[in-house]
C-alpha cells in the first residue's frame, strides 16, 4: 500500500491552481517539489496537512483520506517545517528540538533519558552542539532553520514535509542537511517530501520530482522527469529579455548558462543562426562566413557587435 495517495485532486481555493493530480510516493522515498512562486507549491502541502479543501479529488495518507483524518491524527503522522516559522519567545535550541516529542506526550510530562539522548544526537547530526543553549532570536538564519528542521526530526513522524528548507543555508549546510534527510529516508524508512528552487543541487537527492508548471503537476523518477523535460536543465529557465533568442550554445552545463546569462544581459536581438562551441577553454564562434576563436566573454561580445554590424551594412 502507497504511503501518500493522490487520486485526480484540485487544489486552490475559488480557482484551481494546479488539477488532475496524480501520484504516489512511498517510505524510504525523497520527492523534490518544483515550481515558481505562487504557482501552488504551498498550497499542495497545506493540501496534503488537511489545511486546505480539495476542490475535487482525494489524497490519503498510508491508506486513510485526509479529509476525514483529526489534526493530531494527521500530526502523528506527518511532521513539517516551514520556511517562514514563528520564533518561541526564551526558547533555547534545545528546547525547541525537544518540542517535536510533545506530539506524542502531553506538556506536563518529562523526557525520559532515550528522549533526552535521541535529542542531542540530533542536535548533533545538525553541527548544533556549540548552540544548543543558545536563544532562537540569538541564531543566525541557517542555524535556526536547522533547528526547526530538527523538531521535525524527533517527531519521529514516517513522513516529513519541509517547504524550503535550504532557502537561508550556504553550500555546506546545503549538502550536510539534504545528505541527513536522504540517509534518515533510507535507514528509517521515512517519506520526505521538500520544496525547493535549487534543482541543480536537489535533485542529485530527490528519488522523485513533482514539478507544477502550467496548472499542472508533472511527476516521476527524478532523472525519467528531467530527460523528458529538458526545460528543467535548459538555461532558458532564466530568460528574463523577450527579445533575445540565443544562439546554439555546446558547453558544459555551467558554461552554458553563463554564456546565456551574458548575452541576454547585452544583447536584444536574434543570436539563433550563430553557434559557440566551448573547447579546451577556447569560445568558437560560427555564423555562415564569421568565425573567430574568443578566450573571454568581453572578446565575443566584440566579435557579435562587429559581425552584426558588418552583416547589417552588407
Amino acid at each position: 500500500m502507497s504511503f501518500l495517495k493522490i487520486e485526480q485532486a484540485s487544489i486552490g481555493y475559488s480557482n484551481p491552481l494546479v488539477s488532475e493530480i496524480n501520484s504516489i510516493l512511498e517510505l524510504g522515498e525523497v520527492c523534490l517539489l518544483m515550481g515558481n512562486n505562487g504557482i501552488g507549491k504551498t498550497t499542495l502541502i497545506k493540501s496534503i496537512l488537511g489545511q486546505n479543501k480539495l476542490l475535487k479529488g482525494e489524497i490519503s495518507i498510508n491508506g486513510k483520506a485526509v479529509q476525514k483524518m483529526e489534526s493530531n491524527e494527521i500530526a502523528s503522522q506527518v511532521a513539517i517545517v516551514f520556511s517562514k516559522a514563528e520564533i518561541p519567545d526564551n526558547y533555547t535550541v534545545t528546547d525547541l528540538i525537544s518540542l517535536g516529542k510533545y506530539i506524542h506526550y502531553p506538556y506536563y510530562f518529562k523526557l525520559d533519558e532515550n528522549d533526552k539522548h535521541e535529542i542531542l544526537d540530533i542536535i548533533n547530526k545538525l553541527n548544533l552542539s556549540e548552540y544548543q543553549h543558545k536563544k532562537l532570536n540569538e541564531l543566525s538564519d541557517g542555524n535556526l532553520q536547522k533547528a526547526f528542521i530538527g523538531r521535525a526530526l524527533t517527531q519521529n513522524s514516517p513522513f516529513i514535509i519541509l517547504d524550503e528548507p535550504t532557502t537561508h543555508l550556504d553550500e555546506e549546510n546545503k549538502l550536510m542537511i539534504l545528505s541527513l534527510l536522504r540517509e534518515l529516508s533510507k535507514s528509517e524508512k521515512k517519506l520526505i517530501l521538500f520544496s525547493s528552487h535549487d534543482w541543480r543541487l536537489a535533485k542529485e537527492f530527490s528519488d522523485k520530482i513533482w514539478w507544477i508548471k502550467d496548472k499542472k503537476m508533472i511527476s516521476g523518477i527524478s532523472e525519467e522527469v528531467i530527460l523528458n523535460n529538458p526545460e528543467l536543465i535548459n538555461p532558458k529557465l532564466l530568460e528574463f529579455n523577450p527579445n533575445f533568442h540565443p544562439p546554439q550554445i555546446t558547453a558544459p552545463e555551467l558554461e552554458r548558462e553563463m554564456m546565456f546569462s551574458y548575452l541576454q544581459k547585452n544583447f536584444s536581438s536574434d543570436l539563433s543562426k550563430i553557434k559557440i562551441v566551448l573547447k579546451d577553454q577556447i569560445w568558437e564562434l560560427n555564423c555562415g562566413t564569421f568565425h573567430d576563436n574568443c578566450h573571454t566573454f568581453p572578446e565575443i561580445k566584440q566579435f557579435l557587435k562587429t559581425m552584426m554590424k558588418t552583416s547589417h551594412h552588407s
